[in-house]
């Protein structure tokens, strides 16, 4: 990691002043450094910082502005504007242990196709911060931003499949993979459908991980490699960040690699449907109604509405096992994004005590969710004239919503469920993270899932 947390005091370690919007007199500093920041027009907004020089021409310290009181991942730009070198906070932020994931998270850089890593700082952890839980967070994060970084070239079903194995053998994990023609006689047949068009042969990745007989915690993350749309084609616009429609995928891995470097009392499994939705001859089509692993006939509306299907039958295999906590993951509309932006992912879930406890860790872990009602009403947008259910709605409205209905569906016996329909990627750079692939929601998810089976 380009920032290194140090549990010991690093001697000769600079500051960094945390000032508050026109809090330059307020915040301890000598008048050299007063000066020095007025004359640079400093005033303590938020996200700014400024270096200021010591003796001699030496670094003195930084001042970092937190305006109002802002959240502390925005200490995050701290590790991109910093010189290299060793550092410490002059004063304890508000929230220690965050103030210190927003550092590491901050210094995240994609090199695998020759970037180079960021700039080599340490900063002495703040009183308080668990470190372990920092570098596991941390690194449920970076697994996750590398996975939906990497284009599809290098991330097509096969090595998505690797990159689980690859987690797993790291935590002595068990996994089985149900792959191409195979999908047909083990019964999900709406994965094998989405994805048979591929040259990559669609496969549902199953990992298990914990004690037989701890509360079951099961994840399950939309693994689309590619979305071309299939016959219902997207325009090339479209297409260009379609490397991230695996970002569900993605997620849950990053959750479950948190999950499992803690050793939380939790028997975990993580249900992954990898596709790719191609065109080829044998692509599905509009009009064809496809019989799923519930049995619930599924007329195909609009092929782009993928996702949902492959999550339907990864679902109800969830489901058969009636787990304390069923949570799905997927970048699965355009609507949410509509409704919330990129940057605040919408769930659902019938389950009220897990609503709430969604709702505090998210404020409390700085990791924007909000609760999308599953409006029984819409139910009956997705009727369809000659099967049970159709995929998609002909009105276009509430689109996040009406495929949200469509899951839950495929849940019946599992009370606690959450569905995430999450975007998975920053639009432009942000303090604790770069334009590119993001986690969302994971680590809120982590927060309510190690104080109940923790």
């Amino acid at each position: 990691m380009p920032v290194e947390l140090v549990e010991k005091k690093l001697p000769g370690a600079l500051p960094v002043h945390l000032v508050g919007r026109d809090g330059l007199d307020a915040a301890g500093l000598a008048p050299a450094a007063i000066a020095w920041a007025r004359a640079n027009g400093f005033s303590g907004e938020s996200g700014r910082t400024l270096v200021v020089p010591g003796e001699k021409g030496a670094l003195g310290g930084a001042l970092f502005g937190i305006g109002d009181g802002e959240g502390a991942l925005a200490l995050g730009a701290l590790s991109k504007a910093l010189p290299e070198g060793d550092w410490h906070f002059a004063s304890a932020p508000a929230d220690p242990e965050l103030a210190a994931t927003a550092l590491v998270l901050g210094g995240y850089v994609f090199t695998r196709y020759g970037k180079k890593p960021g700039k080599a700082l340490r900063f002495d952890l703040p009183a308080g911060v668990d470190a372990a839980h920092v570098r596991r967070v941390a690194d449920g994060v970076f697994l996750t931003r590398d996975l939906v970084n990497t284009p599809t070239s290098d991330m097509g079903p096969d090595e998505l499949e690797k990159a689980v194995r690859s987690l797993a053998a790291a935590h002595n994990a068990e996994i089985s993979v149900v792959k191409g023609d195979d999908l047909l006689d083990r019964n999900f047949p709406m994965i094998h459908a989405v994805g048979r068009a591929s040259t990559g042969a669609p496969r549902l990745i199953d990992m298990r991980w914990g004690q037989q007989g701890a509360p079951k915690v099961t994840l399950v993350g939309k693994g689309v490699c590619f979305d071309t749309g299939g016959l219902d084609i997207k325009p090339s616009s479209g297409m260009l960040l379609m490397k991230k429609d695996m970002g569900g995928a993605a997620n849950v891995l990053g959750l479950a690699s948190v999950i499992m470097a803690a050793g939380l009392n939790v028997r975990l499994r993580v249900l992954i449907p990898a596709v790719e939705n191609s065109i080829a001859g044998n692509a599905f089509r509009p009009g064809d109604v496809l019989t799923s692993r519930k049995g619930i006939a599924v007329e195909i509306g609009n092929t782009d509405a993928e996702g949902r299907l492959v999550l339907a039958d990864a679902l109800a295999l969830a489901d058969e096992e009636e787990p304390q906590l069923l949570v799905d993951m997927a970048t699965l509309t355009g609507a949410a994004r509509v409704a919330l932006g990129p940057d605040l992912p919408p769930f659902y879930t019938g389950d009220e005590a897990l609503a709430s406890d969604l709702a505090a860790a998210s404020v409390a872990a700085e990791d924007p969710l909000w609760r999308m009602p599953l409006w029984r009403p819409y139910d009956a947008k997705l009727s369809s004239k000659i099967a049970d259910i159709n995929n998609v709605t002909t009105d276009g409205f509430a689109g996040s919503i009406t495929a949200a209905l469509f899951l839950k569906r495929f849940v019946e016996k599992t009370a606690g469920w959450a569905h995430f329909d999450i975007f998975a990627w920053n639009p432009a750079d942000r303090p604790h993270g770069p334009a590119g692939g993001e986690a969302q929601g994971i680590r809120a998810l982590e927060r309510i899932i190690s104080k109940r089976f923790g």
